[in-house]
């Protein structure tokens, strides 16, 4: 039976949407820092002089445009001593974390280069988009030495909720639960499907776990927001876990070596099934685990897995690329530079209805720790009550 996450988000009261805030708490600009933002486009031409703003279909890029390139312009560049505030368009990548294209275009309808104009040039880096750039952002951060943030999906929900939130205080319980899960043997997850019991375990070779907490003050960095989990990269797993596709169909994931070995039909379309068995034998890195993630934030399902996977008591798993976590999985380890994505699976009550995470546990210093169980926070609880 799946539980409810509490405490209920409606009893919780968010202040609202604040960009001056948001910056100044995740970054700590300096004076004269300079910051852009970059979108997505099917046709990034369509940026020059903000005509995707007449697509009804472009809402993440409308939200980029009213709440943070005006925002920018009409206040906020000012008050933290900001330069820049450019809009740059590049080419729908069409895959979570696929390498970005070089190309762009401004607002003003001139191409550019991301790698010659914008990475070097600028020292803040928003960028707001349909699919994840964080895995290519984080590599180019580092080569250039800018700062960043990724905030694909954007909604309404989110920028009422998950980034009007105090970061410093998501950066302080994320490090509790960090210290309280570091260093671990293995975790262990228990999923119920239609009476049916499977298991998935995953080696963590005693790893320092890691925490997705939104501050980005120091050297070169991208973070991720709405921020808020803490992470492993798994160096091994077995076993075998349901998932649930785009169309809604349900597969059974058997695990060997680390990897999705074979997948196999729970319910819905066999030939959903059967391309992604197809892209296993074709490309079999794609099925390797690469992450294993628990949400820390009490929010609202945002209906975006960037926010809903950072709600405590959910769980997810990803497959494919992991340099940006600190894995070995590179983009040109794949046989087609099209597979190259990070691809997160989600456990949640909102998105997989027909899959109970009946007990998530962990092995760590001899003891083993139920951190979750029906969706609910147990030793995970206990660790953020603590004083």
């Amino acid at each position: 039976m799946q539980t409810t996450l509490n405490p209920p988000v409606s009893q919780i009261n968010f202040p609202p949407f604040s960009l001056s805030r948001l910056l100044k708490t995740v970054f700590n600009p300096v004076n004269n820092e300079r910051v852009c933002i970059l979108i997505d486009l099917p046709d990034p031409a369509q940026v020059k002089k903000f005509a995707f703003l007449d697509n009804p279909e472009f809402t993440i890029q409308k939200n980029a445009y009213h709440y943070f390139y005006r925002g920018l312009k009409e206040g906020v560049m000012a008050e933290l001593g900001l330069t820049g505030g450019e809009m740059f368009a590049y080419k729908v990548t069409g895959g979570s974390n696929l390498d970005l294209p070089d190309e762009a275009w401004t607002t003003e309808g001139k191409q550019i280069s991301l790698s010659r104009d914008i990475y070097p040039e600028y020292k803040i880096i928003l960028c707001i988009s349909t699919y994840s750039a964080t895995a290519p952002l984080t590599a180019f951060a580092k080569q250039y030495g800018f700062r960043g943030a990724t905030l694909h999906g954007l909604n309404e929900i989110i920028l009422n909720s998950g980034l009007a939130v105090d970061y410093d205080e998501v950066s302080r319980q994320a490090e509790k639960l960090r210290l309280g899960m570091t260093r671990a043997d293995w975790a262990e997850i228990d999923f119920l499907v239609d009476g049916q019991k499977y298991t998935l375990h995953l080696d963590l070779g005693k790893q320092e776990a890691q925490k997705s907490h939104g501050l980005c003050r120091g050297g070169p960095d991208v973070a991720n927001l709405p921020a808020g989990e803490i992470y492993f990269v798994p160096t091994g797993a077995e076993g075998e876990f349901p998932m649930r596709y785009e169309d809604g169909t349900l597969g059974l994931m058997t695990v060997s070596g680390g990897r999705i070995v074979h997948t196999s039909l729970i319910s819905g379309n066999d030939s959903t099934i059967i391309a992604h068995q197809k892209k296993l034998v074709s490309d079999p890195v794609t099925g390797e685990l690469g992450e294993l993630g628990f949400g820390t934030q009490e929010l609202p399902v945002s209906g975006r897995d960037i926010q809903d996977e950072k709600i405590l008591g959910t769980i997810h798993v990803a497959t494919g690329r992991s340099d940006h976590l600190g894995g070995h999985l590179t983009p040109d380890k794949f046989t087609d530079a099209k597979n190259a994505t990070h691809d997160d699976i989600l456990f949640s009550p909102s998105k997989t209805p027909e899959i109970t995470v009946t007990q998530a546990r962990m092995l760590r210093n001899g003891e083993i720790k139920v951190l979750i169980e029906d969706f609910g926070p147990i030793h995970m609880r206990e660790l953020l009550d603590a004083s």
